[in-house]
């Protein structure tokens, strides 16, 4: 009875761990020379061939941008390799523009907030959330050159502290 119990329970975690999140891409760069204002999560439309070298992993988010182009939201330049098992018919253009799935309220609300302020939207992750395709876009302003500098040296503070911390509990705490 017990070992069956344990079964189930294994069985559960199992589902668990795939319905979770799984990110696929994430852009390191924008992190670095865009500053996050608002992060949304949009959903993204793909062909079959797309979603299948997507859950290989490769994707591409570097060069990636969103706009709203007639009130709709679409991802350009975000590169999705073929898939290497598709035929002609099956492949897909890696590099075509992608659109994305939002309210019409948050359509409407980027479209203001970029074209009043001088912000763009960025595409920060691509993930699977539940079996769907996923990409978070955030609304964000550039950096100037010394305030990467800045980030990077307050960074490189933090991870010093951290490690003198370590250090003094390694030795001073036993």
């Amino acid at each position: 009875m017990a070992r069956a119990k344990k079964q189930i329970a294994k069985r559960e975690a199992a589902r668990e761990a795939q319905g979770r999140d799984r990110v696929v891409a994430t852009n390191r760069r924008a992190r670095r020379e865009y500053e996050f204002l608002e992060t949304f999560e949009a959903g993204i439309v793909l062909q079959g061939s797309e979603v299948k070298a997507l859950r290989e992993g490769k994707a591409q988010l570097s060069e990636a941008y969103a706009r709203v182009d007639n009130g709709e939201m679409w991802l350009f330049q975000m590169h999705i390799p073929p898939w290497q098992f598709a035929t002609s018919f099956g492949a897909h253009d890696p590099d075509r523009r992608r659109k994305l799935l939002l309210h019409r309220k948050e359509i409407d609300e980027l479209q203001g907030k970029t074209q009043q302020q001088s912000l763009t939207l960025i595409p920060a992750s691509l993930y699977f959330k539940d079996g769907r395709a996923k990409v978070e876009i955030a609304l964000a302003k550039g950096r100037h050159t010394y305030d990467k500098r800045n980030v990077l040296a307050a960074r490189d503070a933090e991870r010093d502290i951290a490690r003198a911390v370590k250090e003094g509990n390694r030795w001073g705490g036993a």
